[in-house]
């Protein structure tokens, strides 16, 4: 059975899916999802907030393929939010 997300789970994750999304433009999920190397299917969870906490490396590839640093896309999020999101590779 899984956890249910909490509050501020969930708000940090539409955060991130915003921000992704945001980028995406008028891009297919498909062609940015297969040029990270992830289905459309995790990346429109991402971008939905259903994945709060997605690995860190596919971040980093999403965002490569968006042409967006680490540093942009964190800096768009809460100053807390971007604490525990590096820490998501540990």
């Amino acid at each position: 059975m899984r956890v249910p997300l909490t509050i501020s789970e969930r708000e940090r994750g539409e955060r991130l899916g915003l921000a992704l999304r945001t980028a995406r433009g008028e891009r297919s999920i498909a062609d940015v999802a297969t040029q990270a190397g992830i289905s459309p299917e995790t990346l429109r969870k991402i971008e939905r907030g259903r994945i709060p906490t997605p690995a860190f490396f596919t971040v980093v590839a999403v965002a490569d393929v968006l042409g967006m640093s680490l540093d942009g896309l964190l800096s768009g999020l809460a100053v807390g939010d971007a604490a525990e999101m590096a820490t998501l590779g540990r």
